[in-house]
């Protein structure tokens, strides 16, 4: 009986140190995401506009952003971390 009570405590306790690590990772990636985008908001002026003027996110869907995103970083000879950071930027409204 104490052996079958332990092994269900054992696995609640897994189970919420589980959730809670899901919990950091998630948090870790949305900080991760926010500095992405300020970093983009940081380039953009650097590497885009001195050719472009601003769109909306909006205005191409994530698919497409990536195509054009491959496109402008060849021709700018972009670093890929500026250019993820750049897109995300881009996605998340301009």
């Amino acid at each position: 009986m104490l052996g079958k009570r332990l092994r269900i405590i054992l696995m609640l306790a897994m189970a919420v140190l589980t959730l809670s690590g899901a919990a950091m990772a998630q948090q870790e990636s949305k900080a991760e995401k926010q500095k992405l985008f300020l970093d983009g908001a940081r380039l953009w002026p650097v590497y885009c506009s001195q050719c472009h003027n601003a769109r909306p996110g909006s205005q191409f869907s994530p698919e497409q952003w990536d195509i054009i995103m491959m496109h402008m970083r060849t021709q700018s000879n972009m670093p890929a971390k500026d250019a993820r950071a750049i897109k995300e930027y881009l996605e998340g409204g301009l």
